[in-house]
């Protein structure tokens, strides 16, 4: 079982984040058309509450925006990847869909406005993953993003290294279609532990109904 902390520099900079990780044996596949159902469905939603102009202003992202500065990022730089999900579907942009895992996450981080972190926890090294903020020349392969300067973005550590950031997971812990233990983060930077709770809760009930999900086990951190 995996265990994550939260280092002092981060939580000085960040004092209101709230985190919870949900770690489970799972079967990926290509996603069903109810799945592809309710995203179209949650996308609906957010064009109805929000535009590109008043995005920012959405708790979840402002408050990922803010913790960006406070550890040393541009966010209009290096946007947080709910941000840039959430404004795709405000500009009505496509979504491509990749497979029931990358997916469901989609969902929650649309649902939510928070970036998720989906790990092949196989591929995690060591017992214990740290919640920091990235260090000058700190190598990192983004997924689709090539080398990224994680300098000033929070960052998880496994006893290796970096291999997750709000703005892309890392490659070296990507989801496959033989994915077999999920790592499933959720990064509340605005500590609202309803909507934190609410998250969980769509994530795990998305998880059993697509991804046969089983020995799920929660974290709140």
């Amino acid at each position: 079982m995996l265990s994550i902390s939260v280092s002092s520099e981060f939580s000085e900079r960040v004092p209101l984040f709230r985190g919870a990780f949900l770690e489970a044996t799972v079967q990926n596949s290509a996603t069903s058309p109810k799945l592809w159902a309710e995203i179209e469905a949650s996308c609906e939603k957010l064009q109805a509450d929000f535009t590109t102009e008043t995005i920012k202003s959405r708790s979840s992202i402002a408050a990922t925006r803010a913790a960006y500065k406070a550890c040393g990022k541009d966010p209009s730089r290096y946007r947080p990847a709910s941000e840039q999900l959430s404004r795709r579907v405000l500009q009505g942009k496509v979504l491509y869909s990749v497979d029931t895992l990358v997916d469901l996450g989609n969902l929650v981080s649309i649902f939510s406005g928070y970036p998720t972190g989906l790990l092949d926890a196989d591929k995690i090294v060591g017992k214990s993953v740290e919640l920091g903020i990235g260090r000058a020349d700190e190598p990192y392969e983004g997924i689709g993003r090539g080398r990224l300067n994680i300098e000033g973005l929070p960052v998880y550590r496994d006893a290796v290294g970096a291999i997750a950031s709000p703005t892309s997971d890392s490659t070296r812990t990507m989801l496959s279609p033989t994915t077999q233990r999920l790592l499933f983060i959720i990064n509340a930077y605005d500590g609202d532990e309803q909507l934190l709770q609410e998250s969980i809760d769509l994530a795990l009930d998305l998880l059993q109904r697509y991804a046969h999900a089983d020995e799920a086990r929660i974290v709140k951190f």
